[in-house]
């Protein structure tokens, strides 16, 4: 899949199209089935098959005090988009001035001159344009007034719920990383180069892989169990997310333990699949009741570990 940024040089081979519309933060279900229709439609008319987002999500740019935590890295989405077997993802650079074009000069210049649409494919509730004014009522309004078919994708189910985004992060800040994964269609990953810390694990009988994240977590602060990977391997990991309150420390941190691991991964970039919360993030009274309790934390990884099915170990 082409990774294209901005319109200015959009290729002509890539014309017409067939193109999704959306943020797609995560790639969870839902958006799936917004890509595999376009994939779909594409084929069957022999046209290409696009995916155009922006960047940064738009609600960063307009809103940035109530701005969503993103759940995926941008490059992450756009590993997930090319699995899709998308010819091409379009990403437009998401300014205020790009957010002040009206919904139809929307659709003119940039879905019928540029990307030259045969159809487009949205979800229910996308909205495009000035004020968020365009909807999916007026998408098919414009698409009859410029020779393009709106295709909008319904609500999807997944038991009892709508999958969203926002449905997403509600089940990753209750810790309930098997809900999540049920909306996403994978588990939620994060990855980071390993930097080093304080040692302190290390002194309790316990090395850590201390990673920066390549963004905010939307995780509740606890114990993870989780499968760790990186350029020279992989391992189940035991995973602490939070702020180490035994210490009285204010920094957040990742703190992967890695079983059956024994070496030196500062600098590698580790990427940490999460499958389930073991406990939350709890203050001790000892450095010797801590260490009991990751024992006990490490015991249950390893037995979590040997029933994961591979696809919580890919991501």
């Amino acid at each position: 899949m082409r990774i294209l940024r901005g319109l200015a040089s959009f290729p002509v081979e890539l014309t017409p199209s067939v193109t999704a519309l959306g943020a797609f933060d995560g790639i969870h279900l839902a958006h799936a089935k917004i890509l595999a229709t376009t994939v779909e439609r594409a084929r069957a008319l022999g046209v290409a098959a696009l995916a155009c987002t922006f960047h940064p999500h738009p609600a960063a740019v307009l809103r940035p005090e109530r701005a969503p935590a993103p759940i995926a890295a941008p490059e992450e989405n756009l590993a997930r988009m090319a699995r899709h077997g998308l010819d091409a993802a379009v990403v437009i650079p998401f300014t205020l001035e790009f957010s002040r074009l009206e919904a139809e000069a929307f659709v003119e210049t940039v879905l019928v001159d540029t990307l030259r649409v045969r159809e487009v494919v949205v979800g229910y509730n996308h909205t495009f344009g000035r004020g968020a004014r365009g909807t999916a009522a007026l998408l098919r309004q414009l698409g009859d007034r410029h020779g393009f078919v709106a295709h909008v994708v319904p609500p999807l189910q997944v038991d009892g719920q709508t999958v969203s985004s926002s449905a997403i992060r509600e089940a990753l800040r209750d810790g309930d990383l098997g809900r999540a994964r049920a909306f996403l269609g994978h588990p939620y990953l994060a990855s980071g180069p390993v930097l080093r810390g304080a040692g302190r694990g290390r002194t309790l009988g316990f090395p850590t892989a201390n990673l920066r994240p390549d963004r905010p977590l939307i995780l509740a602060p606890g114990v993870y169990a989780a499968w760790a990977s990186w350029s020279g391997g992989h391992a189940a990991a035991v995973v602490n997310v939070g702020y180490r309150p035994t210490f009285g420390e204010n920094d957040y941190w990742v703190e992967a333990y890695l079983l059956d691991f024994d070496g030196d991964l500062y600098d590698e970039t580790l990427t940490l699949s999460f499958v389930e919360r073991i406990r939350a993030e709890m203050k001790f009274e000892s450095a010797d009741a801590l260490t009991r309790q990751v024992a006990a934390d490490i015991e249950t990884g390893r037995r979590l570990a040997a029933s994961w099915p591979l696809e919580a170990r890919n991501g």
